[in-house]
């Protein structure tokens, strides 16, 4: 046991208490370990808002959560009037709502922006990868979060949009029927996957939600934050041990980031209270009818945050498989012409890529398309061992490296806008009498190509070109 801490009888009543609760819960020690003497970087910009951004749209989600599940049946027959009800009855109901959708939609472009950062400035490269895994878990957990909201409003985009990815699930070979079957818990979507899909929604993605968020920052306040020019302030300290080129996070960083959330809530309350459906984005109109079984809409889509990853599905069709398989074909080839490996890795690898495409052209497109879809997140959790480049951070790598970046971020967006849009968007064009292309399913092809040869090509080009020399001690200019 602990000894006591003793206080003068003369102190503020204030600090008695505060003495008296230190002595049974270390509440004085965990402000200084996570604030006061937590020694951030002092070279933080713009771009590191939004962790506490991510973390200030999660209390909004939980709060508004709360208050919504007071009102809301989880009954195939009541859902869509009791959000109805919330709407136009419950007192201050239709503002709660709005910021629950708004806040959903918030959630994920604060998490993509907090994402980019930590790409470019290369923080999830050593020691910072479980830091990095957690991220990602976190946003896995917000993509089935999400989804699993979707169809609670129980609205006509929410039904078929829930049926639609449900039965991808379908196309697993084996197993996808009964999985299928599993997740809707019935032969269609109806009661019972709506009662399953508010159970997880409301209790069970929201604990290991929480769980995760918990584990990141202590993993991050375990070996500190990274900094736009990814030089570790731990390398030089002062006589009393501190970071030279680091500065408590509170008071400086906690006024920081009391402006960007003061910037964050003026733009999210305009929104909420002037375009809270965002023309059709944030709220598509579809879902303001009730779910019928027995009318499907003209045009199926996920909501925009998804729509990246539903493009690369859309994407996957037989002659991208062939195109895959050729370019695999092409691989081996090269490796056996140029590759200083020995006959034997050269015979393996030959034999694996024959086994590769026997498989992709044996099993259905539609199964590749939930690979590629699930793949192009997961891929994501292996980033810091396919880094293999000099410098952590994108300042200091060759400048050709952020046109690539560039071009991996453009192609995202496209991606993103064309899965909002209705196949043929674009239309098409002949080459010959043979072979019509559509031209938006062409373009999505070549950004889910772009996007995976990205990461898989990333130990190669990661380290091409002449890097600049990267400072010992952090660059930094008051302001």
């Amino acid at each position: 046991m602990a000894e006591l801490k003793e206080i003068s009888p003369d102190a503020p009543a204030a600090a008695k208490l505060m003495n008296w609760v230190d002595n049974r819960f270390p509440a004085s020690k965990l402000y200084k370990e996570h604030m006061s003497e937590y020694y951030a970087p002092k070279n933080f910009n713009f771009w590191y808002v939004f962790g506490s951004l991510a973390l200030l749209v999660l209390v909004i989600q939980i709060v508004t959560g709360i208050f919504l599940t007071m009102h809301y049946k989880p009954d195939a027959a009541l859902a869509f009037g009791s959000v109805e009800y919330i709407m136009r009855d419950v007192p201050w109901g239709w503002l709660v709502r709005y910021m629950h959708s708004t806040g959903a939609s918030a959630f994920f472009v604060v998490v993509y922006l907090h994402m980019f950062r930590g790409l470019i400035y290369g923080s999830y490269r050593k020691p910072r990868e479980l830091i990095w895994i957690f991220g990602c878990a976190i946003f896995l957990c917000l993509m089935a979060e999400a989804f699993m909201g979707y169809l609670l409003p129980w609205g006509q985009m929410s039904y078929w949009g829930a049926q639609v990815i449900v039965n991808l699930f379908a196309a697993i070979p084996f197993i996808g029927p009964d999985l299928a079957l599993l997740i809707r818990g019935d032969y269609v979507v109806g009661d019972a996957t709506l009662n399953r899909f508010f159970a997880f929604h409301v209790i069970a993605v929201p604990l290991v939600l929480l769980g995760l968020v918990v584990a990141h920052l202590i993993a991050l306040h375990e070996v500190g934050s990274n900094n736009p020019d990814g030089v570790e302030i731990k390398a030089h300290k002062d006589a009393n041990g501190k970071p030279l080129d680091g500065i408590p996070f509170h008071p400086y960083y906690t006024v920081h980031d009391i402006f960007g959330v003061s910037v964050f809530l003026m733009v999210f309350s305009a929104i909420i209270f002037f375009a809270p459906e965002a023309g059709g984005y944030f709220l598509e109109y579809n879902n303001f009818i009730p779910a019928d079984s027995l009318k499907t809409p003209a045009h199926i889509a996920p909501v925009w945050y998804f729509t990246p990853y539903y493009s690369m599905l859309r994407a996957t069709t037989d002659d991208l498989i062939n195109v895959i398989s050729v370019i695999l074909g092409l691989a081996v080839v090269f490796a056996f012409i140029k590759g200083k490996f020995n006959i034997g890795l050269k015979v393996a690898m030959a034999v694996a890529v024959v086994v590769a495409i026997l498989l992709l052209k044996s099993l259905d497109a539609k199964f590749w398309g939930v690979v590629v879809m699930g793949g192009a997140v997961v891929i994501l959790f292996f980033l810091p061992w396919l880094d293999h480049s000099e410098a952590k951070s994108l300042r200091y790598r060759p400048d050709w490296h952020k046109y690539v970046y560039a071009v991996f971020i453009f192609l995202f967006l496209i991606l993103g806008y064309l899965g909002i849009q209705p196949p043929g968007v674009w239309g098409s064009f002949s080459l010959g009498h043979f072979l019509t292309l559509d031209i938006a399913q062409t373009i999505s092809q070549i950004g889910t190509l772009f996007y995976f040869g990205f990461f898989l090509l990333m130990p190669w080009w990661s380290r091409q070109g002449t890097f600049k020399p990267v400072p010992d001690r952090v660059t930094f200019a008051a302001h």
